[in-house]
């Protein structure tokens, strides 16, 4: 019955909906749908449009390239200065020691630390889109920067020995080798701002999304792997060298083992004890984050305590306990990177920018779901591509958002990048004013520093039993991404984790759940059958549904899941039947020569009688007849009807497209090698769900060059359903 669509909705105890309407197909809902007129745009007019300026315009872009523009004018004083200027120092105390510890897995001087501390930090504050994150040194990005520098700056290149020699040909030779690697680091900076800035101006900020959460994880999991191998040496005070590349970390805990007997016990004892005051001191932060006004700042009093404890007892000269050394008083000034390094640092450079970005989209985006704002992915990738170009004018090595630091700023009641530049600020006075104080400052603090602060990265162990109860491949792409960074290092680790995770996307599209869908009595909804006890299949109809979209690497898989799940094979059973046919042929033909043969033979013993002449041809005509008989019975009714009856009870299949996202032209060939297959054995093939663009994919791939194929294409399945049930019940009333 054709009614206008009209809803009735009943109140009661519980909601329902009742609408009666007709039954449609593809084409006739074509038919009375009226699609709108769209004009296309010549290219000329859309360059023209998109060149177009305007003063609205301009704004607009002026306030997305420079984000505080947006926000400082409108900058509440009263309620947000009081936390900005807590949490600045707060964060700022502890920018200070990292800086000078993130410096040392950076493999330059402890001051390129602070330089990275500063710059950058100060210009995020006109760039940034997120309010939260504090952007500075981290120990991830320290440690693939100083395995880079160390790769093409190793001691071997300038006859380095003894690090601590007092020889002034020594001296100089360790000298040359850390210009040489901050050259390095500066250049690898330089490189990965311009790829991040390039990115971000090319709108490409979904880059990140190929970072999955297991892979980033199971990747800053090995980085910390790496970086506490890398510290033990400072912790025990040994001498070895430092190791980059495949197996390094295998390298380095042999070198470190091997000279374990060279312990410097004083270095051993301040570590171990710094190590204790740290943990103790964010114990306490932790269990009493609610009655603290602000954190304990551990690190800055370790530091200090470190600092006058060493220069009181002269830790250097009287233990050889290594220390932090020269820190130039002032900034230096601007310097142009060597850009002759950038050929044999430009991979590193580019997993340098994508781990980076990766780190300050997904903690910007946590602390902006809190807070009830938006950041800006493309914004960020300039924000930070300016950071690093800009910085490494100044002799900065690349920098990203700080976990441990973005949570203190934002805990201590930050609320703007006010809290980032306070920060920097300290920094900043700490250069130019009392750097130098921190001369003595023992080299084993800073390795507690950055030992204790990879608590949190260890605490990700944790996931592999999440993993394992939630998803296997998430499991695999987080060991993978471990195993190949701890071993292979983080540059081919980060590129062989990637290349796993595009795999599982492929094993994902070419292992797709299919169901078998049935109806929940009474309704027009459609469910797993092997799911649900109260879902049961229509009599004579099977509904496929597949959650992949068809093309040319799951068409075949399609196919072969169809036949398997609905238990239809076109192909077998067409030739089974020609089998039979072939078969039952040969019976009537052995039949037919049997009782030739038994005319003959009666014929051969003719008597000469006139009773046996009579006889005779009697048993001729009866001979004639059983011939006749015979081709009768080679197309009798019965026999033609065993072969005119349905190889099956199914007399329909309806494949549910609405999980399909595309089709290309093989899976345009596959649908149309499905319908006509199963047409031959008396099956019709609808097709339900199909989203516009898909419906669009089949027009412009030929699809719909016969019409009759647009009447197998259904808006839902319900409609395909009573249409096949209207033609079943013609088809078996017919038989």
């Amino acid at each position: 019955m054709e009614h206008d669509g009209e809803d009735e909705i009943c109140h009661g105890s519980d909601q329902r909906y009742c609408v009666e309407r007709q039954v449609y197909n593809q084409g006739t809902l074509q038919e009375q749908l009226h699609k709108k007129e769209k004009t296309p745009l010549p290219l000329t007019q859309k360059i023209a449009h998109a060149c177009r300026c305007s003063s609205k315009k301009a704004k607009s872009v002026l306030f997305s390239f420079f984000p505080i523009l947006t926000w400082l004018p409108r900058y509440p004083v009263r309620e947000y200065l009081l936390g900005d200027i807590i949490s600045g120092i707060s964060t700022g105390v502890m920018q200070l020691p990292q800086g000078l510890a993130y410096a040392l897995l950076a493999a330059v001087p402890p001051v390129f630390g602070l330089y990275s501390s500063f710059y950058p930090v100060f210009l995020y504050t006109f760039f940034g889109t997120s309010r939260h994150i504090s952007i500075g040194t981290f120990a991830v990005i320290s440690l693939m920067i100083g395995g880079v520098a160390v790769r093409e700056a190793p001691d071997e290149m300038f006859d380095i020995i003894d690090t601590n020699s007092t020889n002034s040909s020594d001296l100089d030779n360790v000298k040359a080798r850390d210009d040489m690697r901050v050259k390095v680091a500066v250049a690898v900076t330089l490189l990965s701002g311009i790829i991040q800035l390039c990115l971000g101006l090319l709108r490409f900020g979904f880059v990140a999304i190929y970072l999955t959460e297991p892979l980033v994880r199971g990747f800053t999991t090995a980085a910390a792997v790496h970086v506490f191998t890398s510290q033990l040496k400072y912790l025990f005070g040994v001498k070895t060298k430092r190791f980059s590349g495949p197996l390094s970390f295998l390298y380095s805990l042999i070198a470190v083992f091997s000279n374990i007997t060279k312990t410097n016990i004083a270095a051993l004892v301040v570590g171990l004890i710094c190590m204790v005051l740290l943990l103790s001191g964010k114990e306490i932060n932790d269990r009493f984050k609610k009655k603290l006004p602000v954190p304990i700042p551990m690190e800055i009093i370790v530091v200090v305590i470190g600092t006058g404890v060493s220069a009181g007892m002269n830790l250097s000269q009287t233990y050889g306990v290594d220390v932090v050394g020269n820190i130039p008083k002032g900034l230096r000034p601007p310097q142009v990177p060597d850009i002759s390094l950038i050929p044999a640092v430009f991979v590193d450079a580019i997993a340098i920018a994508l781990v980076g970005f990766s780190m300050t989209i997904s903690m910007a985006k946590i602390f902006a779901l809190k807070h009830g704002y938006t950041v800006d992915g493309n914004q960020e990738l300039i924000a930070l591509g300016i950071c690093n170009s800009t910085g490494s004018f100044f002799q900065t090595f690349a920098i990203t958002c700080s976990m441990s630091r973005s949570l203190v700023q934002e805990g201590t009641g930050g609320k703007t990048q006010i809290a980032g530049t306070l920060s920097s600020i300290m920094v900043f006075l700490v250069i130019v004013a009392i750097g130098y104080l921190f001369e003595p400052l023992p080299q084993t603090v800073l390795a507690a520093i950055v030992m204790v602060n990879l608590k949190g990265m260890f605490k990700q162990f944790g996931d592999i039993v999440h993993f394992w109860r939630t998803s296997k491949i998430e499991l695999a792409i987080w060991i993978v991404a471990f195993l190949a960074s701890v071993f292979l290092g983080l540059d081919y680790g980060l590129i062989t984790a990637i290349a796993f995770a595009m795999i599982t996307i492929v094993y994902r599209t070419q292992s797709p759940k299919y169901r078998i869908l049935g109806q929940i009595p009474d309704t027009d909804i459609y469910c797993d059958v092997e799911e649900y006890e109260e879902v049961k299949e229509c009599p004579g109809i099977k509904i496929f549904q597949a959650n992949a979209s068809l093309y040319f690497a799951n068409s075949e898989l399609y196919i072969n899941a169809l036949k398997k799940k609905t238990g239809i094979d076109p192909c077998a059973i067409l030739t089974a039947r020609k089998k039979a046919q072939k078969r039952h042929a040969k019976e009537l033909k052995h039949l037919h020569d049997h009782k030739k043969k038994a005319v003959l033979k009666m014929t051969n013993d003719r008597d000469n009688s006139v009773k046996h002449e009579v006889m005779n041809d009697e048993l001729s005509l009866n001979g004639k007849f059983s011939v006749a008989e015979a081709a009768t019975q080679e197309s009798s009714p019965d026999e033609l009807e065993r072969f005119m009856k349905p190889v099956t009870s199914i007399h329909s299949v309806i494949l549910d497209f609405s999980p399909v996202n595309f089709v290309d032209s093989v899976g345009v060939k596959a649908l149309k090698s499905i319908i006509k297959e199963y047409e031959e054995i008396g099956v019709s093939v609808y097709i339900t769900g199909c989203n516009g663009s898909v419906l669009e994919n089949l027009t412009k791939l030929h699809f719909f060059d016969k019409a009759s194929l647009k009447d197998l294409l259904f808006p839902s399945i319900h409609d395909a359903v009573l249409t096949s049930q209207l033609k079943g019940a013609t088809a078996y009333s017919y038989l």
